[in-house]
């Protein structure tokens, strides 16, 4: 006779899992579900937690989130230290703890697995966007997703779901750039290649082991603040809110993404961390998110300490639960212990803790946390092997190939590569930089070769080298000057430096607060625009090569210089991109995802600005959209050409009566692409539409479609991008989303056509 108890519901493998949750909810005390929704950190913020630290909070707290690795102040930074911290703490939650709950563990990687040494990291977000690739983009996230899993994480805080309607602002660089078709397109196929393709089978894992959980993020508007301040106010219409700053959203929940963290700023008057119009009504209610809702860090503790709209801490955990955030990201033990003590007072109902338990006990069911086994745990071995792996850094590669965006050539680039070449500029020779915000600040144990290592290797001339200024400072540009002088061409790698929000934090940034980069300037310091200007009064000719997150206004290079090469913030891989583009083996294929301005005047500007009159005349008004370089701007060394313009309608029945008249689903907009130069190349077909007449002031132009396609020398492909009639259409204030009848025009590279729907 067996007299073994039975198994817990919640810890059968193979019972369903809202019984398994039912059964585990149950066994839970109050305390126990105040902690599971709640997050540490090992490392330092606001105080410094080791692990023994972290062991203390889940025994005092019941904890159910960790952050030990994958973001700024981490305790640990290689893969065997992350991979030995999650083995300790989750062998204690499992083993030391009364239910054996598992932790859940998250990290920032935003553009690869960029905080822990050796991982791949990507370009930065407006980099990645410049290669206008869905599928590329996916392949990448695919990537990071499993060198995090590698490393022993489940979350991943990205991705960036931002519109950048600011140029000023210091995230720019993470979001996908203007344009809100652009930016839900990519952020999509990130959420496709973070989590992957989900079990079939209903009762397990939704999540593959090697893929994470996404995070949308930063819910609902963040990316048009105040002067251009990270997290200032966003003060905006419904009609603009809808339009601009939620449809990505939308593209990502189609997605299946499985989280949405709040912005930081306050919208309209409301911070979003205690809005329960943008948490509970708006993305729930209507939008039909059903996955959890996760903190930024400290976003709650703003709303006592810096909106003022609780009145402590206990208030503003008050706040942000009634609201619809289901977990503190970094709450540590105060937060659990307020949501103990609000539900104690009938300050809070506990009805609202148990559906966030629920909701965060189904995520680990769903990553199958509950049933691994020792040898399912993550090995250091492997996590060193799959970081960096070769085939992960050649993906980096090509997507930072298909990033370069040549802003402007006179015919000086390609180069041959026999040339004797003078490598300068605060970003030719430094890696950090070269990664940009969000990855390690010291360059011990990234891969990757800087922009002069790889110039050095693409040439059989002789290549000098001398920074001739800091980001700020000039230390020898005479020296630099002399070499460029018995140069044949000099390759000048200027722009800004590692920051993450606001230019910052000055130990890692290396600037002190308010030096450049700053949101008051666009343009390059006066000792990087002074190095330009002596190198090019050498007569050498130059090329400028911008290492940076923000469109930088660059009006002297533009008309002085003879090419412009604009490399973002490039990752491990960068730096041969560069080099590979100068020399001509990488033709550059990048469009520019945000505008580049003329003037910080003229800010904001976008492509897509709202109709309006000119009541002098229009001869009489300077153009509303006047910037240095367009958005979609970018160019090849071949040459191709667009003809043939169609647009129609694919319809299909709109019910099930046989009255019914069809309803319009699809515009199929195709285009004859020619590459008529001597060399093959890749061509991004981008689609513009604009309403003829609307009941609402509608853009003059926006983008709603594109594709990219290559061709050898001589070749042409009729390319056809199809457009949603529900893109067509927007959200109108009390009504909701509609799509007029009448006439669309339809532009591809200055050709256009009118369609009516």
């Amino acid at each position: 006779m067996d007299n073994r108890p039975e198994q817990p519901a919640y810890q059968r493998e193979g019972a369903p899992t809202d019984e398994r949750i039912d059964d585990l909810l149950d066994r839970m005390t109050l305390a126990e579900k105040a902690g599971q929704v709640t997050g540490t950190w090992a490392g330092t913020l606001r105080e410094t937690h080791d692990l023994d630290d972290v062991k203390e909070a889940i025994d005092d707290g019941h904890l159910g989130f960790a952050a030990p690795f994958g973001w700024g102040g981490a305790l640990a930074t290689t893969p065997e230290d992350a991979v030995s911290a999650v083995e300790e703490l989750q062998t204690y939650a499992r083993e030391e703890t009364r239910l054996g709950i598992p932790l859940l563990f998250s990290v920032d990687a935003v553009h690869g697995h960029a905080y822990v040494s050796g991982a791949t990291v990507f370009p930065n977000g407006l980099g990645a966007a410049a290669t206008w690739d869905p599928e590329g983009v996916e392949a990448a996230a695919a990537v990071t997703a499993r060198e995090v899993r590698a490393t022993g994480a489940h979350q991943n805080y990205g991705p960036t779901v931002d519109v950048g309607r600011d140029a000023r602002w210091g995230r720019v660089f993470e979001t996908f750039g203007e344009s809100p078709h652009l930016v839900g397109a990519l952020a999509a196929a990130k959420v496709r290649g973070y989590q992957g393709k989900g079990s079939d089978d209903p009762d397990g894992p939704a999540i593959p082991t090697d893929r994470v959980v996404a995070t949308a993020k930063h819910f609902p508007a963040y990316g048009e603040p105040e002067r251009g301040e990270d997290a200032s106010p966003v003060d905006v219409s419904e009609y603009k809110l809808r339009n601009t700053f939620v449809r990505p959203f939308e593209r990502v929940l189609d997605a299946g993404v499985a989280s949405v963290m709040p912005s930081y700023n306050s919208i309209n008057g409301e911070p979003s961390h205690g809005s329960a119009a943008y948490l509970d009504r708006l993305l729930r209610d209507e939008l039909g998110f059903d996955g959890h809702v996760v903190s930024d860090w400290n976003g709650i503790r703003h709303l006592h300490e810096d909106h003022r709209t609780a009145v402590d801490h206990a208030d503003g955990v008050r706040q942000a639960r009634t609201a619809g955030v289901d977990v503190a990201s970094v709450g540590h033990t105060p937060h659990a212990d307020r949501v103990v003590e609000l539900i104690e007072d009938d300050r809070l109902d506990e009805a609202t803790l148990e559906r966030a338990v629920r909701r965060v006990l189904r995520l680990k069911f769903d990553l199958g946390l509950f049933d691994e086994e020792p040898e399912d745990a993550a090995d250091e071995t492997d996590a060193v092997e799959t970081l960096g792996a070769p085939a992960h850094r050649e993906r980096a590669l090509e997507t930072a190939r298909d990033s370069m965006t040549l802003l402007q050539n006179d015919g000086l680039l390609p180069l041959s590569g026999d040339e004797d070449v003078f490598v300068g500029g605060p970003n030719a020779d430094d890696l950090v930089n070269q990664l940009g915000g969000w990855s390690v600040g010291r360059d011990e144990g990234v891969p990757g070769k800087t922009i002069r290592e790889a110039v050095a290797d693409a040439t059989t001339g002789t290549v000098s080298y001398a920074p001739g200024t800091t980001m700020n400072e000039a230390i020898d540009i005479d020296e630099a000057v002399r070499a460029a002088r018995d140069a044949d061409v000099a390759v000048l790698a200027l722009g800004e430096g590692w920051y993450i929000h606001e230019f910052g934090p000055e130990a890692q940034a290396g600037s002190e607060t308010g030096e450049w980069p700053t949101r008051s300037d666009l343009r390059l310091p006066e000792s990087q625009r002074e190095l330009v200007r002596r190198v090019h009064e050498t007569e050498t000719p130059v090329v400028g090569v911008l290492v940076t997150g923000r469109p930088l206004i660059v009006d002297w290079m533009a008309e002085h210089v003879p090419a412009i090469l604009m490399a973002y913030f490039p990752g491990t891989e960068g730096g041969v991109a560069v080099a590979e583009t100068l020399f001509g083996d990488n033709d550059p294929s990048g469009r520019l995802p945000i505008s580049v301005p003329r003037d910080e005047g003229d800010l904001p500007q976008h492509h897509d600005a709202l109709a309006h009159p000119t009541p002098i005349g229009a001869d009489e008004h300077p153009d509303s959209y006047d910037p240095l370089f367009e958005f979609g701007h970018g160019l090849s060394y071949t040459t191709f050409e667009t003809t043939d313009l169609s647009a129609s309608v694919a319809a299909r029945p709109g019910g099930s009566g046989e009255d019914d008249a069809p309803t319009d689903r699809t515009v199929r907009v195709s285009v004859e692409v020619f590459n008529v130069g001597d060399r093959a190349g890749t061509e991004t077909v981008q689609v513009y539409a604009r309403q003829r007449h609307a009941s609402r002031v509608r853009p003059v132009r926006s983008l709603v479609g594109f594709e990219r396609v290559t061709l050898a020398a001589g070749e042409s492909e009729r390319v056809e991008v199809s457009v949603s009639v529900e893109r067509l259409g927007f959200h109108k204030p009390r009504e909701g989303h509609v799509v007029e009848s009448g006439p669309y025009r339809f532009d591809v590279a200055g050709a256009s056509t009118t369609l009516e729907l």
